[in-house]
């Protein structure tokens, strides 16, 4: 099964993917989408979908997991993050790829094995089940490793 796990963000974007074969975990590919920031916010999630749908079919994963939205204190930072969130969840979709929601605290629980781990403890555990991840992996795409973990992980519990 592939998996690719995405991270939203509106200038960031992180995605990882995921080979899972039983109890068997590979990394496929990872990185960041970085949208333009002079760009209107319209023209900065086209280049969101437009980027997702070329890794989409360079690497056609089967499954699709990303992080929910996290609610800041900032009311306009929140509504922007949906609609990244929005347009990464809409992409696989227009590919017929199933889409799954976790929480944050439910990706850590995965990974780590704690619902409140700290990142550190989350970086380290996803390069210990990978270890033939890249040494400058950047934050973001290691945050969506992790989630397609989870994802990998939750499908074996729920089947």
């Amino acid at each position: 099964m592939r998996i690719l796990g995405l991270d939203p963000g509106l200038r960031h974007t992180g995605w990882g993917i995921i080979d899972k074969n039983g109890s068997s975990i590979s990394f496929v590919a990872a990185g960041v989408i970085s949208a333009d920031t002079d760009l209107t916010l319209a023209e900065r999630l086209a280049q969101i979908h437009a980027s997702l749908a070329k890794i989409i079919e360079e690497y056609a994963p089967q499954e699709t997991a990303i992080e929910e939205t996290f609610v800041n204190v900032n009311p306009t930072s929140t509504l922007k993050l949906g609609q990244a969130r929005g347009v990464a969840m809409l992409t696989p979709a227009l590919y017929k790829i199933p889409v799954s929601e976790y929480t944050p605290n439910q990706i850590k629980k995965m990974v780590v094995g704690v619902g409140h781990a700290a990142k550190p403890q989350v970086d380290m555990m996803v390069k210990k089940m990978m270890p033939t991840l890249p040494d400058k992996l950047p934050a973001d795409a290691a945050d969506a490793l992790a989630i397609a973990l989870c994802h990998g992980f939750m499908r074996n519990i729920l089947k």
